[in-house]
């Protein structure tokens, strides 16, 4: 009798033991919800607010924010690509209780109502334009040796984007500079005149003088500049870019008595996309994909 619940208790253990096995172990965290959809945690810097938001409805509020709805269809799924990648990016790197804040220091991102407010009476022309951009695009993201890619966009280039290295500080083998021949003098606000007052200008550079004296300026490869150095003190471009609330890094200065004109190319850090360089893409015909990969190299495409 004893035999046999032995023998009773061994099979019982080792059916247990076969459904452990086989029965796959869930993840501690899963970012998707009940019908399977992505979600992202977005955090409103204006309010600290932290809102959890399915990831498709999070790109149609990107795009929205991020690029003019006036744009043509292909540079519009082109953008909703980049954002969801950038998102998803976020998301894997994110260590705290939020992935992503909801403004222009990742990705601006605009609710409804703030669509509304934005298109006015071409709301209903601009949603549906939109939403058919992220529609058709679900679920797509770019990818680089199997891992999601960092996908950096920006307004306008000088005509060339720029290497990551050179803004970032990190060097990333899709994010190197390629000529955007769409992004010229035939667009508004390309080149742009920024006129301040000696006082005004070396305030912002935090620099105790009377005297403006422009020592060196050093551009790299794309026409940016480098490092320029003010009264023996030397700025970084980007820095020098940041303190005076420049469109770019592509800047040149003029000196007239006590007005300090600086005239500037482009808008944004100009890594990885260019917005308007993928909107002339896409008159030229090229599809969303196209314009992906001449801006982001060696890429490729996966669904998650």
């Amino acid at each position: 009798m004893k035999n046999k619940l032995l023998l009773m208790v061994v099979v019982v253990l080792t059916m247990v033991l076969l459904i452990e096995i086989k029965t796959p172990k869930k993840e501690i965290q899963n970012n998707k919800n009940d019908n399977n959809q992505e979600e992202i945690k977005v955090k409103n810097i204006a309010t600290g607010a932290i809102e959890t938001k399915d990831l498709e409805n999070y790109v149609m509020g990107v795009v929205a924010a991020e690029m003019p709805a006036s744009f043509s269809i292909e540079a519009l799924k082109a953008q909703a690509i980049a954002s969801r990648s950038y998102a998803y990016y976020k998301m894997k790197q994110n260590n705290g209780n939020y992935d992503i804040i909801a403004d222009v220091s990742n990705q601006a991102y605009i609710n409804d109502d703030e669509m509304h407010e934005k298109w006015q009476e071409d709301y209903d022309i601009y949603y549906k334009k939109v939403k058919e951009a992220v529609d058709s695009t679900k679920n797509e993201i770019m990818t680089y040796d199997g891992q999601v890619i960092e996908a950096f966009y920006f307004a306008m280039s000088n005509g060339y984007t720029e290497d990551v290295v050179s803004v970032f500080g990190e060097s990333l083998p899709y994010l190197k500079s390629v000529e955007s021949k769409w992004d010229n003098n035939s667009l508004n606000n390309y080149e742009v005149n920024t006129q301040l007052s000696k006082e005004e200008f070396l305030k912002k550079l935090n620099l105790n003088s009377n005297t403006i004296v422009i020592n060196n300026q050093i551009y790299d490869e794309t026409g940016r500049t480098k490092e320029i150095t003010i009264n023996s003190t030397t700025f970084k471009g980007t820095e020098f870019r940041k303190l005076l609330n420049l469109r770019s890094t592509d800047f040149k200065i003029e000196l007239d008595n006590n007005i300090v004109n600086i005239t500037t190319k482009g808008y944004g850090h100009g890594v990885g996309m260019s917005q308007y360089g993928a909107n002339g893409m896409a008159k030229d015909g090229f599809d969303c994909y196209t314009i992906l990969k001449y801006y982001y190299k060696d890429i490729e495409f996966q669904k998650l």
